[in-house]
């Protein structure tokens, strides 16, 4: 299996490629050149897997037997899992008027990114140990990556990690699960800005070639591709809990409802469908609506600032991973995708050609959701079952709730919910219910915490620049250490 830039104006490369890349050279993200096609049969064989069952499968397809042996692979997914609180993983709750809340958050940061980043962390050790290579791993996050990265690598030996954090604008959890973490190979930073705007450092950083090279950084956001492939597995699994009957031919349809900030989720979702999974696609987003008014309108522009909601870690203007699901409508084609792309770099606003938004629109359908809506539909989903979401989670409920009223419903339909209410406290109040605090999360406030400033008139690059090089230097240091 190969993979191809968005943008194709960059070399192809093999799966450890793209891990290693997050960017593509010429400023694209990678994607497979082809998609593997899978058959009502394997569909049927794959809908008695367990979440981790279905992960392997598809990493097999993916990444290839002579880069990771298939019993390798397995080991490294199993332990990616290992220290997940539910024996399943990622579990369905059915809840009543028809609604189906799949939980991703049973990780130890209480979000869905723990699945995908537990799983990178293993492949990048495994390459790097090989290797007896060492890498910078560099995050800007509005919230829940941050953590899960950190969680994922902190204490290895072969990788440091920076992160930068929007100092304020995450929930007081978030930001202790990132600066509780004292681990010699962990650097965070809080910065004045919210996460649109502390990103524009990490793409400068990145854009310096030789320097990416000499210092081995990567990425681990959501443009990196590991992380994309293992959240189609939130697909597979939504589909095979919540489909009527595999025995029909064709398949039976299922909705699912996708709440995202930065489409990884989405353009997963978008790449299982093209796979041939019988799922149709529900995006709904808070008030930062850019997605929702590229599917209804094809308008792929910015708004004038980052609103602030409920739904927090969905508070993002540029969802980089649009770019995926633009080559992928668009039958790969990279010109096309380069050109939008780049338009909407220079002038933050492009109008889609009525092709792609027709394919856009035929796809995904879409929502924006309120924080008023949100706080009804977290009181709502209480008082009829008892059960708490998050405010993210809330956002995909809200959609479906907003269905129910119009007519039952014609599909099964499955919510994904990205984080446990326990993050989010500060939500949970805001909708009258009481938050319940797991002890781990209580026991955050009397840690002792680290995170160094990033104020605005600083030059938040150059800061970047110095730590990546500070830790080179360690390094250094550590290998002639070893040496002598």
């Amino acid at each position: 299996m190969r993979y191809i830039s968005t943008r194709g104006m960059a070399p192809r490369v093999d799966f450890e490629g793209a891990l290693f890349s997050g960017y593509a050279p010429d400023g694209g993200l990678f994607m497979p050149e082809e998609l593997p096609q899978l058959s009502i049969e394997t569909l049927r064989q794959w809908s008695t897997l367990s979440y981790p069952g279905l992960v392997k499968e598809l990493c097999t397809l993916f990444i290839g037997p002579e880069l990771i042996p298939r019993d390798v692979l397995n080991g490294l997914i199993d332990q990616a899992f290992s220290r997940f609180r539910h024996r399943e993983v990622v579990h369905l709750s059915r809840l009543r008027n028809g609604l189906n809340v799949l939980e991703l958050w049973h990780g130890v940061t209480y979000a869905f990114k723990d699945l995908s980043l537990c799983c990178t962390a293993q492949f990048l050790q495994y390459f790097l140990e090989k290797k007896e290579k060492h890498v910078t791993v560099v995050v800007g996050t509005s919230g829940d990556t941050g953590s899960a990265a950190i969680e994922s690598v902190q204490g290895a030996k072969n990788m440091d990690i920076i992160v930068l954090l929007p100092k304020g604008h995450c929930t007081k959890i978030q930001e202790l699960q990132m600066t509780t973490v004292l681990r010699e190979n962990v650097h965070v930073f809080g910065v004045e800005g919210n996460s649109d705007e502390l990103d524009e450092p990490i793409k400068a950083v990145f854009a310096d070639v030789a320097f990416v090279k000499k210092h081995n950084l990567m990425s681990l956001n959501s443009i990196n591709w590991s992380r994309v492939l293992v959240q189609m597995a939130h697909h597979f699994f939504a589909y095979f809990q919540c489909a009527s009957s595999l025995d029909m031919d064709p398949l039976p349809l299922v909705e699912v409802v996708v709440p995202t900030g930065a489409a990884g989720n989405l353009a997963a979702g978008c790449i299982a469908q093209k796979m041939g999974l019988p799922i149709r696609l529900v995006v709904a987003v808070n008030r930062n609506d850019i997605i929702h008014r590229t599917v209804q309108q094809g308008d792929f522009s910015l708004s004038e600032a980052v609103e602030q909601t409920l739904a927090s870690a969905m508070d993002i203007q540029v969802p980089y991973n649009v770019e995926r699901i633009f080559w992928l409508l668009s039958g790969s084609n990279s010109q096309v995708t380069r050109a939008l792309m780049e338009q909407f770099e220079r002038t933050q606003s492009v109008s889609l050609p009525k092709e792609l938004h027709s394919k856009l629109s035929g796809a995904v359908t879409s929502e924006s959701v309120s924080d008023e809506a949100i706080t009804q539909t977290m009181a709502r989903c209480w008082e009829e079952n008892k059960y708490l979401l998050c405010p993210h989670s809330a956002v995909a409920v809200s959609y479906h709730y907003q269905q129910t009223e119009q007519q039952p419903p014609s599909l099964p339909r499955c919510c994904l919910a990205p984080a446990s209410a326990a993050k989010f406290p500060e939500a949970v109040l805001a909708a009258g219910l009481t938050p319940e605090t797991p002890a781990e999360i209580l026991a955050l406030e009397s840690k002792g915490t680290r995170c160094t400033p990033m104020r605005k008139g600083d030059d938040w690059t150059l800061m970047l620049r110095n730590t990546i090089e500070d830790i080179s230097c360690q390094q250094r240091g550590h290998f002639l250490n070893a040496l002598e």
